[in-house]
């Protein structure tokens, strides 16, 4: 190197005019590290760990899956998996005047239709705009019944005003619960949201890349409500009577612990009641016979068997999970003793037991995620499963597909130009773009599948289509042998391009937006690529052209 160009090298005024190179160059190391750093096996590893630690007698069965050679994450379509599209079961009655009494006409309508309080929900409104609703999430009610049901409940109501499906709040509390289902159930990957046919039918899509169809189902067909009810024989007017009274549900409880199976004992859920929920329980497991001797270690109730294989059940604590009894539990004698003297009320803590590990975790998964405010009518929608190894096959016709399209736009550039101070930055340019969109997509954790893919593709296109009107424009009047001259030709390139950017973003923000299934996954990365080409990469080969085509 001369003592000249070690100079022009050290010249703060070339890293001034260059930065948007620099900023490539930074924007492709740091896509690099998204892509191929090791950030994701070592949270795989650190989640795992605890596990392990707080179930030993399960430690074979905990592994760390190797994500591959990059970080990024696959839709259902490049790694397998299964989707779910069902709506929520319930009608609703809309337009209602209702005040403050919202638990009463729960409770009454409930009555009325022969259901759980849980299958009815009622919200309150302004009464001066007659805007309270009330859902009913069951399948075998019609409208007639939920209206005259309101009628005998005081609320003014007729079968005009109930309609099919839910209401917008139900909806969006489904998608959540949803969600924390899948998350508290460790399924990598998966994604829930919402979306609308074009008749004005609301539908819950849930996706989970890489699982069994009847594992999801499993998961998310249930809704998850929890209850605990004590059961207990008491005095009544016709003597010894057997009472069941619901002392806990899902707000009691402040904190739930991983499911541990120890060995020699059953499975269970440690969990922590909130300090009312603790005092209350403990209250009524002493006013009842609970912590004395004959409560004590005395249920006889057994849920495998029909109607508990027993006439007389004793004291019990019943697990219930969407009105089915899962577990019954004696009174153990340390936990007797500690609400008897009074220290369970200051750390109102016990184990919730299960009949197996896989129900212990079904247990862990309901208690932390809450319940489903309404069913999903699986008869009503469709399931959809594709082959993991069907899905590694496209995996691989999209990399051809892609090495395809790039040694095109290679061919068709070389002979465009037959100049690789032109031709090479351009390719090596347009490249760069689809490295930071796929760190961007490993950054983000953006589960790629065949539309994402399409919008790759889309994105090479569109980028090497600009790259050319620059380098047509800067070349299409002779030879650029200043900076001023490139400068100028090259702006009113960009002029060019940004219309073009602005007009596709344009036409691919409503698909982006809307819930149109594959046609949004296509828009977002055909969106974002543009943004990346216009603010980062065209600008930046512009800079590498000037460099290389002139001369001052």
């Amino acid at each position: 190197m001369s003592t000249v160009e070690f100079g022009k090298a050290l010249d703060t005024d070339w890293w001034k005019r260059n930065w948007r190179v620099i900023l490539l160059v930074v924007l492709i190391i740091a896509s690099g590290v998204a892509l191929f750093g090791l950030s994701g096996a070592e949270d795989g590893q650190a989640q795992a760990a605890p596990a392990n630690e707080t179930d030993p007698a399960n430690e074979t069965e905990e592994t760390v899956e190797d994500g591959g050679l990059t970080n990024l994450a696959f839709g259902l379509e490049l790694a397998g998996g299964t989707r779910v599209r069902a709506p929520l079961t319930g009608i609703t009655a809309e337009g209602l005047a209702i005040d403050d009494d919202a638990p009463q006409i729960e409770r009454d309508v409930a009555n009325e239709l022969d259901l759980d309080e849980i299958d009815v929900m009622v919200r309150t409104g302004d009464p001066e705009f007659d805007d309270a609703t009330v859902e009913v999430f069951d399948g075998n009610v019609t409208h007639g019944e939920l209206a005259d049901a309101l009628e005998a409940s005081g609320v003014d109501a007729s079968e005009d005003d109930v309609r099919d499906g839910v209401t917008g709040e139900t909806r969006e509390t489904a998608v959540n619960v949803l969600e924390n289902k899948i998350d508290e159930s460790g399924l990598a990957g998966g994604s829930v949201f919402e979306t609308q046919t074009a008749g004005g039918d609301y539908f819950i899509v849930v996706e989970v890349p890489g699982e069994d169809r009847d594992d999801v189902i499993e998961l998310i067909e249930e809704r998850g409500a929890v209850q605990v009810v004590a059961g207990h024989p008491i005095e009544g007017e016709n003597g010894t009577e057997y009472h069941e009274e619901p002392l806990l549900a899902e707000d009691d409880f402040a904190g739930i612990d991983a499911a541990r199976n120890p060995s020699g004992e059953p499975p269970y859920v440690p969990v922590v009641l909130t300090a009312e929920a603790g005092e209350r329980y403990g209250e009524y497991m002493r006013d009842n016979g609970f912590t004395d001797p004959p409560g004590i270690q005395s249920c006889n109730y057994d849920p495998a068997q029909e109607d508990g294989g027993t006439d007389d059940p004793g004291y019990c604590l019943y697990t219930i999970v969407d009105g089915e009894v899962v577990y019954a539990a004696s009174m153990s004698g340390d936990l007797a003793g500690s609400i008897a003297d009074g220290s369970f009320d200051e750390q109102p803590s016990f184990r919730m037991t299960a009949q197996s590990m896989d129900d212990a975790r079904q247990l862990q998964i309901n208690l932390q995620a809450g319940s489903l405010p309404a069913p999903m009518d699986m008869d009503s929608g469709t399931i959809f499963f594709l082959e993991p190894s069907l899905a590694e096959d496209f995996k691989i016709f999209s990399l051809i597909v892609g090495i395809i399209a790039a040694l095109s736009v290679c061919g068709m550039v070389y002979a465009r130009y037959r100049d690789v101070r032109v031709a090479v930055p351009m390719l090596l340019t347009a490249s760069a773009e689809v490295v930071i969109l796929l760190g961007f997509s490993a950054a983000i954790g953006l589960p790629l599948d065949l539309a994402y893919i399409a919008g790759f593709i889309a994105v090479i296109g569109t980028g090497v289509d600009d790259l050319i009107i620059i380098a047509d424009e800067v070349l299409s009047q002779g030879e650029v042998k200043t900076r001023r001259v490139f400068k100028s030709r090259f702006r009113k390139a960009l002029w060019v391009i940004g219309a073009a950017a602005a007009t596709t973003i344009i036409a691919m923000s409503p698909l982006a937006i809307m819930s149109l299934g594959d046609l949004r996954g296509f828009a977002i990365i055909t969106i974002i690529g543009v943004l990346i080409g216009v603010l980062i990469t065209r600008p930046a080969y512009g800079d590498i052209l000037r460099t290389l085509m002139t001369e001052r």
